[in-house]
């Protein structure tokens, strides 16, 4: 356990929704903080996401039925979950380790494991909207239609394992056909069964990282964009930044930079693996209105209310987060959702996005020290960091102040 640091310099690698939360914790410590991302606020996963706010569902992403949805993308590019073969031969060892980590007994361990940090996420949006963080959060339920009332068995058991290990109530009530269309009237009749999860929040995720970046500089701290770090290094207490060619000494550094974290926290003895995983999303206008968000979990789609019509989001690509985006995965994306939605016109898409989600191999994401002393991560949230981010901010700043150890953290030890 390393020693508390209450108040100095803070630099935070990363300006999506878990660095700037970092940040803005950081500065209730009483820390001055200096936020660098090599593009812009919100340019990784953190603006075209479905910005859904949902403990209920928070689970890890390895367990058998994704690991057999998997297998079989490799020969259907229209898979909800994608492992182009071209990707193959660069991610195999994350691959090997996922297929590991797939079993039901890991996935409940995972479940147990994420529960503290879940029972957070909701206070710690609260707490940054009573302090004046200007990006609104609506309290909703959440729709998930299926065909049939068998195919609702797997989701209703992970809400109730979530639930039992977090001490959650998410209110969920079964909903028939005739219940799907009063609620959703887009539904079309393919939907024949429902599940209403209670209880949930949904915000605007580019609307509301950006009010957070301008509460962050509205407290003194600093973001610099377009500026890429190429390596950190220890000095007297503290850490070195090399940052476009140049140094820059801090008390303490987040690395919170989404899918490429692995560049800078490898060499700080972080060995859990990491790839990119590409979600996709557009906007589609609506002649009815979406009222609250819409889940088919069959097709592994999202749908959030925005004004005029929705925002679609599903896929979990395994690909290069360098890589251009795949127009296929937005035509899968189409396919899968037009059979429960068929009175969307699909061909007025606007807003058509890709963003890469940090995935660990185990489904836990990486929160803590380094093995160099002032060098800290935060990241691997997968399809959870909205959710997560503002938890993760507000216990690592106090675990970075403190110097104490965070029972809700333990599980999430980067050097694990």
């Amino acid at each position: 356990m390393t020693a508390g640091r209450p108040g100095g310099r803070a630099a935070i690698v990363g300006a999506g929704i878990v660095g700037l939360s970092v940040g803005w914790f950081l500065q209730q410590e009483g820390f001055v903080v200096t936020v660098y991302d090599r593009t812009g606020v919100a340019a990784g996963s953190s603006a075209g996401n479905a910005g859904w706010i949902t403990p209920a569902m928070v689970a890890p992403l390895p367990e058998p039925s994704a690991l057999r949805y998997g297998l079989l993308s490799v020969f259907r590019p229209a898979s909800p979950l994608r492992i182009a073969p071209g990707a193959l031969p660069a991610t195999w060892r994350f691959l090997a380790d996922f297929a590991a980590h797939s079993t039901r007994r890991k996935w409940l361990a995972g479940v147990t494991d994420l529960a503290g940090l879940t029972a957070l996420a909701l206070p710690s949006y609260q707490a940054l909207a009573e302090a004046g963080v200007a990006g609104r959060t609506e309290e909703t339920t959440i729709v998930a239609a299926f065909e049939r009332p068998a195919q609702a068995d797997s989701l209703r058991h992970e809400l109730q394992y979530v639930a039992a290990a977090g001490g959650l109530d998410s209110n969920v009530d079964e909903l028939t056909a005739a219940d799907l269309r009063r609620e959703t009237p887009l539904l079309g009749p393919k939907a024949g069964y429902g599940l209403r999860i209670g209880r949930q929040r949904f915000l605007r995720p580019l609307d509301f990282v950006l009010s957070l970046a301008a509460s962050v500089c509205g407290r003194g701290g600093q973001i610099v964009t377009g500026a890429r770090v190429g390596a950190v290094s220890r000095r007297t207490n503290g850490v070195r930044l090399d940052v476009s060619g140049c140094d820059e000494d801090f008390d303490v550094c987040v690395l919170a930079n989404g899918a490429w974290i692995r560049e800078l926290a490898g060499p700080a003895g972080v060995r859990v693996r990491t790839v990119a995983g590409r979600g996709y999303s557009f906007t589609v206008e609506t002649q009815e209105r979406l009222v609250q968000p819409l889940y088919l979990p069959a097709a592994r789609v999202a749908c959030t209310p925005v004004p005029g019509g929705m925002r679609v989001a599903g896929t979990m690509e395994f690909r290069s987060a360098e890589d251009p985006p795949d127009r296929r995965r937005i035509s899968a994306i189409v396919r899968s959702a037009r059979g429960y939605l068929p009175r969307v016109d699909w061909s007025a898409r606007a807003e058509e996005w890709v963003g890469s989600r940090p995935v660990t191999s185990d489904g836990l994401p990486i929160i803590g020290s380094t093995q160099v002393d002032g060098l800290f991560v935060a990241g691997g949230h997968g399809m959870w960091g909205m959710t997560l981010g503002p938890a993760t901010g507000r216990l690592l700043a106090r675990r970075i102040a403190t110097g104490r150890p965070e029972a809700a953290l333990e599980p999430f030890d980067p050097l694990r």
